[in-house]
């Protein structure tokens, strides 16, 4: 999974609060007035004392977003209006910690495709105005690497579009990244639970935000974030011809990688304090819920809209596994883009994975309650 600049340089542990500085970035940064203030009340002000920095810097930049936002508007409204991505989107999809990230930025090595930048994901209302100025003025601001995994971070980066659609305002299982002691809310991550009229404004968010890119780009855009998992029907409805590349990996690895994620994210980017409260529940349900939606909704796709790979054969053979993902979507350009993804390959194999023990009584749970996924994908 990807984050727009997770935290802060000096993190190093969870569970404490971090020294912050003014100027670094947080995902929530582009975020004009209204988005911002109705997240706050909406989750009742209930900022900790500790973070107040955080709070005052959203309160300082919301208003230049705003500002921003309406130059935009201005300059590109009406070409935005009146332009319709040119290809259906490719959509990754997996789980929090399953290599998403790794298989974006491989296949984004193709000059065929195109991609939501870390910019662009951040301030979705205005980077066709501002990304000529922005980032190159905000770039001291960006840690070098993302807290949890060491991945680089850079603004230019290949990132989620759920950040988009979090900073448009609609709903988003990102919201309790900013106050992780509030209780559960109905959110997005499966599109059900939403009201019809959420539903319209959430799919009317995503096709501004594709339609803004074709504006940027017309190539066909790459998109990934784990929460569409769980949204492949929906997709697939909405974007006729959109595929998908879904991403498995053992969940003896997933389970302890994503609860040490939310440790680190929650604690970095959040308006409390967190006492990461069943967090161990909370990434066990979620998990449920999301492939509950992807097993139903898998068997309405057709011959060819989706490919499934494991993250062990994708480190194993990451050129190879990506040759399968053209064979089987019927993707055209594999040989031309051979060398970018084998230097790109050679060069991942420089990063290392964390490592996390796992408890046996936690894998007998894990076995118990994922046991439909563990089953499909051969990890019993």
């Amino acid at each position: 999974m990807s984050t727009t600049a997770a935290g802060p340089r000096e993190l190093r542990t969870t569970g404490t609060s971090k020294k912050l500085n003014f100027f670094h970035v947080r995902n929530w940064q582009g975020m004009p007035m209204g988005v911002w203030y109705r997240l706050f009340l909406r989750n009742g002000l209930a900022f900790s004392p500790s973070r107040l920095l955080q709070v005052f810097r959203m309160s300082v930049f919301s208003p230049f977003n705003t500002i921003f936002h309406g130059l935009d508007r201005l300059t590109y409204g009406r070409r935005v209006a009146r332009t319709a991505p040119p290809h259906p989107p490719l959509f990754i999809i997996g789980h929090w910690r399953t290599g998403t990230t790794l298989l974006h930025e491989m296949l984004v090595r193709d000059p065929q495709f195109a991609f939501p930048t870390t910019f662009q994901v951040m301030c979705p209302h205005h980077f066709l105005f501002t990304s000529g100025f922005i980032p190159r003025l905000m770039s001291h601001a960006l840690p070098t690497n993302r807290p949890m995994d060491n991945m680089p971070v850079g603004f230019d980066r290949p990132q989620e579009d759920e950040f988009a659609l979090c900073n448009m305002g609609v709903p988003s299982p990102y919201e309790k990244w900013a106050f992780p002691n509030r209780p559960d809310t109905p959110d997005s991550l499966d599109l059900d639970s939403l009201p019809p009229k959420d539903l319209e404004r959430w799919l009317s968010a995503m096709s501004l935000f594709l339609r803004r890119l074709a504006v940027k780009d017309s190539r066909r855009q790459v998109m990934k974030s784990p929460t569409h998992t769980a949204r492949v029907g929906h997709l697939a409805r909405a974007f006729p011809g959109a595929q998908f590349v879904h991403i498995v990996r053992d969940p003896r690895d997933v389970f302890p990688s994503t609860v040490h994620t939310w440790k680190q994210i929650w604690d970095s980017v959040g308006f409390q304090t967190p006492n990461f409260a069943g967090i161990e529940e909370y990434v066990l349900s979620r998990f449920e819920r999301m492939y509950a939606s992807f097993d139903r909704e898998r068997e309405r796709l057709a011959e060819g809209q989706l490919h499934e790979l494991r993250y062990e054969d994708l480190i194993r053979d990451p050129v190879g596994e990506v040759e399968k993902v053209y064979r089987r979507l019927g993707l055209s350009g594999f040989e031309e883009a051979r060398p970018r993804l084998e230097e790109h390959a050679a060069k991942s194999r420089e990063y290392k994975p964390n490592r996390h023990q796992l408890p046996e009584e936690t894998w007998s749970k894990i076995s118990t309650r994922w046991a439909g996924y563990i089953a499909r994908h051969g990890y019993s």
